[in-house]
């Protein structure tokens, strides 16, 4: 049995996201662990490469297009990455964007402090990874949401506690601050979200602009809903940021810049 199920959705990025399996096998490669694609209807290629790739678990929801007549409904982030953590086996869950590369020993190091942490009798539902924008940014952050908690781009969960909170909302968000909703809930039912010190990932933050704009567009309604949600309840945080210098001594970011002038 897997301890660490890595679920991540994509649409149309086969080449970066050939470099976030890549980078995930490389790894987890002696690690108990399960890889698990939610792929939102690809017509670049992605599916049937997917197919071909027996060491991962690939649902196909298609959100675009048209089907017998009728326009195909999008759903949302949520409702995606749900799909996933509920088809998941491990003990974690390890989220990830398939426009990410891990640094080494990201998610190894996540796992020992949160395996850790529950050691010593705490009740941490999620462990945050720190990441970047790539090229544009020089250091590494993790994010803060209402009440000052940290929050999940990339990191574990507790799968345990993702049931126990009924997962993300799908319903409430398009794409925005579900993942904020989720710690925030997590926080609600005594499941803390804490940084991993050691746990780096690059993030490549230009691919496929053009659903990238879609998304930004939804971004104003999203928060509108999020601040309805939690500002009654939480403080706004003094900062949205908790940053971090760290010289990657792989230099796995370079992985990005030598694909993309391929393309």
């Amino acid at each position: 049995m897997p301890v660490t199920s890595v679920v991540l959705g994509t649409y149309n990025r086969l080449s970066f996201l050939k470099l976030t399996i890549n980078s995930i096998r490389q790894e987890l490669k002696n690690f108990p662990h399960e890889i698990i694609v939610v792929d939102g209807g690809s017509t670049d290629g992605t599916l049937k490469w997917l197919v071909k790739q027996k060491d991962i678990i690939t649902i196909v929801q298609h959100n675009r297009g048209e089907w017998r007549g009728k326009w195909i409904e999008r759903r949302s982030w949520g409702y995606f990455m749900n799909l996933g953590f509920k088809s998941a086996h491990g003990k974690y869950i390890c989220m990830l964007s398939d426009d990410c590369l891990v640094v080494p020993g990201a998610i190894i190091n996540g796992y020992n402090l949160f395996e850790s942490e529950l050691a010593k009798g705490k009740k941490v539902g999620a462990v945050a990874f720190y990441w970047r924008n790539w090229p544009e940014q020089k250091k590494y952050w993790v994010g803060l949401t209402f009440g000052n908690k940290i929050f999940v781009n990339h990191g574990l969960y507790l799968r345990e506690a993702l049931e126990n909170v009924g997962y993300i909302d799908e319903e409430t968000y398009n794409f925005y601050h579900a993942d904020g909703d989720l710690c925030l809930k997590l926080s609600q039912r005594g499941h803390v979200c804490i940084k991993s010190p050691d746990s780096y990932i690059e993030h490549y933050s230009h691919v496929n602009e053009k659903v990238r704009m879609f998304n930004l567009e939804k971004q104003k309604e999203d928060w509108k809903a999020y601040e309805n949600q939690w500002s009654r309840i939480y403080s706004k945080p003094g900062k949205d940021w908790i940053e971090k210098e760290f010289e990657d001594p792989t230099k796995t970011a370079i992985k990005f810049k030598k694909r993309w002038f391929k393309l």
